[in-house]
């Protein structure tokens, strides 16, 4: 899962040295795995020697500069650097007590160990990422310390003692060591080793096979075969960058072959790689940080998100066939690839941990847990095929998941200091606020904003930090505005409880008369869009049930999550189309136009998340749901590409794009039938006057 970082500038380590560092690495992944089983050290102690084992292996393998990394001058700073980080965080780790007993005093080795930990912090995610985080870094702690209380209006925040800044910036439940470096320690690090036995073990290569026995013979068969193995490979990488580029190098190859334009094959390729992070289990991260966020169990988390992901790779799916029938495409040669031969040349060491992983899941053990066991499986099973990992392959995959950690991890700890910042002196608040008020009430044009400051986010940050500052800026304000429905429906409905009713007439005395009876929405949402947040708040939880608002939580950071995505494929940033648009020899600009236009689903599912329920409905909604929007995402498709099966005219392009529209409409069953039918009615006109397609 090593994201965004720029491979051509790490150091590459041979002989003696290559092994020494493997052995570490090895013994990093060991430790944590030990520790996932039987937590013999404290969560805080776990997580600050997290972050300096990462920041010593960060300065090792990523140079202060490009240039230094061949210096032997350059790796003995880098060493000494890396060194002072880990003591200070073992430093750090034991002082807690005695800082506490001191009466909350810093003494002058617990600030040298803060200002090595910061700074280190600071300049190695200027290394992995570039200038934007440390930037934000600075000016979030400065902001609490200093210029704070220049500003004026809501931003205003009177500052604390140097002193406070450091000790929260360390021991703050959302701080460096706090709740963020326990997704990164815990969940996040063993899914990582995860992924890296499967891979170590065959399990890519069987991903590929299998997807060209399934995809290899339809229409467009290259580029779905793409769609297929990015979103497997998903499951184990969870990376759109290291997805496009493990699996590119095999897709765009073959999409080029079959007669797809370069930039076409690239775009594919980044929109399905996207989608990787969307993927459960391991969803790039973000389910991880997502369960710490809202409390909702993991294991929830990833079952509400397999239905949209799957909805997002049919989306992607849809665009390659009709862009095959509008480019008269034949299908793939016949590679003599079928199901059965992909399964048992390695099949065993993917199906069988990921089911395992599952079904512990389903069964209530923690994911750790699961992690852990599903490492063992992959080990086991893959003696059932024709890759069997012994004590060598072992230690590599063990190697390679603590190199592939190392970004993340980093990245993970650092953000938490920004997170601190914006917690301690109530940013998230105050813009979730600013949000609410720009929006007027409205969740579209909210989601419009959020998806707006996704994309500026993600000009600078890699998207599981985009994810977690937007999160924290941004989702209480839409979770509170998915859950005001209820309270409007309850108005409109004029059930509303008695002791609802007295909290509303504190806000809004001059409507006394009107909740007294069934109002009408149009009323009773300028009512409720008007209410100021401390009547608001209380409002929602006397009216809106447990399990609602759960709902529209998880509706809120599910939409914030995906919106995340969109600088994977959206220009100027657009860094898996970037990645694509190198092996394919494509424009990296056209290329960054295809992808987004393939990945609609990014903007049109979260849609979805806020007005349907797709996420918290019982089977039968969310099945319902997912249905209509399959088919209305397939309409949206032939609108926008201008074929079905033929060529669409104008006219009837418009008519596919109603229809597409008609099938999303949220909650008005008819309109989505109606939908279904002019879509259908569509397919079969163009079926009728297609030509064959040449063999």
């Amino acid at each position: 899962m090593a994201d965004e970082g720029d491979d051509g500038a790490l150091r590459r380590f041979t002989g003696m040295r290559g092994t020494i560092l493997g052995v570490i690495c090895a013994m990093v992944a060991l430790g944590h795995l030990y520790v996932a089983l039987d937590p013999v050290v404290s969560e805080l102690t776990r997580n600050a020697w997290h972050f300096g084992l990462f920041g010593l292996l960060a300065c090792l393998y990523y140079p202060l500069r490009p240039a230094t990394r061949d210096s032997r001058a350059g790796l003995i700073a880098d060493a000494v650097l890396g060194t002072a980080i880990l003591v200070s965080a073992i430093w750090l780790a034991s002082a807690e007590t005695a800082i506490y007993a001191r009466g909350v005093k810093l003494s002058a080795l617990d600030w040298a160990a803060i200002a090595v930990a910061v700074a280190g912090a600071i300049e190695l995610t200027r290394r992995l990422t570039g200038w934007i985080i440390p930037a934000l870094i600075v000016l979030a702690l400065s902001y609490v310390a200093w210029w704070g209380q220049f500003v004026g209006g809501v931003f205003r925040f009177p500052g604390l003692s140097v002193e406070t800044v450091a000790f929260r910036s360390i021991y703050g439940d959302d701080a460096m060591f706090g709740s963020i470096a326990r997704i990164s320690s815990t969940y996040v690090f063993l899914f990582i080793i995860f992924g890296a036995f499967l891979l170590r073990s065959g399990a890519g290569d069987f991903v590929i096979d299998l997807a060209r026995a399934v995809a290899g013979k339809m229409v467009g068969g290259p580029g779905i075969v793409a769609v297929i193995a990015s979103g497997l490979t998903g499951t184990i990488s969870g990376s759109a960058v290291a997805n496009t580029a493990s699996t590119g190098v095999i897709t765009i190859p073959l999409m080029k072959k079959a007669g797809f334009s370069p930039k076409f094959a690239g775009g594919v390729e980044a929109a399905s790689s996207t989608g990787g992070q969307l993927m459960p289990p391991i969803m790039g991260a973000g389910a991880f940080v997502m369960a710490a966020f809202t409390q909702i169990p993991y294991e929830r988390i990833i079952a509400a998100a397999a239905l949209p992901a799957l909805l997002y790779f049919l989306s992607v799916a849809f665009f390659v066939r009709i862009e095959a029938k509008r480019a008269d495409l034949p299908p793939m040669e016949n590679t003599g690839q079928t199901l059965g031969s992909a399964f048992r040349r390695g099949g065993a060491s993917f199906v069988i941990p990921i089911a395992l992983l599952i079904g512990m899941l389903v069964a209530g053990y923690t994911p750790t847990y699961a992690a852990v066991f599903g490492i063992l499986a992959v080990i086991a099973s893959s003696w059932l095929t024709a890759n069997p990992m012994g004590p060598r392959a072992v230690f590599e995959a063990l190697a390679m998941g603590t190199r592939n950690m190392i970004l993340t991890a980093v990245l993970l700890c650092a953000v938490g200091l920004i997170v601190n910042v914006i917690a301690t002196a109530g940013i998230g608040n105050t813009f979730s606020l600013m949000i609410a008020d720009w929006a007027g009430g409205n969740i579209l044009v909210a989601i419009v904003l959020i998806g707006l400051a996704s994309l500026i986010l993600g000009m600078g940050l890699p998207v599981t930090a985009a994810y977690i500052v937007l999160a924290t800026l941004s989702a209480p304000a839409l979770a509170g505005m998915i859950a005001d429905r209820f309270v409007i429906d309850a108005l409109v409905a004029g059930n509303l409880p008695e002791t609802a009713r007295a909290v509303l007439m504190l806000g809004a005395p001059q409507a006394m008369e009107a909740i007294m009876a069934p109002m009408a929405r149009g009323e009773a949402t300028a009512l409720i869009n008007g209410l100021p947040l401390e009547v608001a708040s209380p409002l929602r939880d006397l009216v809106v049930s447990p399990a609602a608002a759960t709902a529209a939580l998880l509706s809120a950071h599910m939409i914030v999550f995906w919106l995340s995505q969109d600088s994977n494929v959206t220009p100027p940033v657009a860094l898996a189309a970037f990645t694509a648009a190198a092996i394919a020899r494509a424009p990296a600009m056209a290329t960054g136009v295809a992808s987004w236009k393939l990945a609609k689903g990014l903007y049109i599912v979260p849609v979805l998340f806020a007005y349907t329920p797709l996420l918290s409905g019982d089977w039968g909604e969310v099945l319902t749901v997912f249905g209509f929007a399959t088919v209305g995402v397939y309409a949206l498709a032939a609108g926008l590409q201008g074929c079905m099966e033929a060529r669409l005219r104008l006219p009837l392009r418009a008519v596919a794009l109603a229809a597409g529209l008609a099938c999303l409409w949220p909650g008005h069953l008819v309109i989505n039938v109606v939908g279904v039918v002019a879509t259908l009615a569509l397919l079969a006109v163009s079926r009728r006057s297609a030509a064959p397609v040449r063999a």
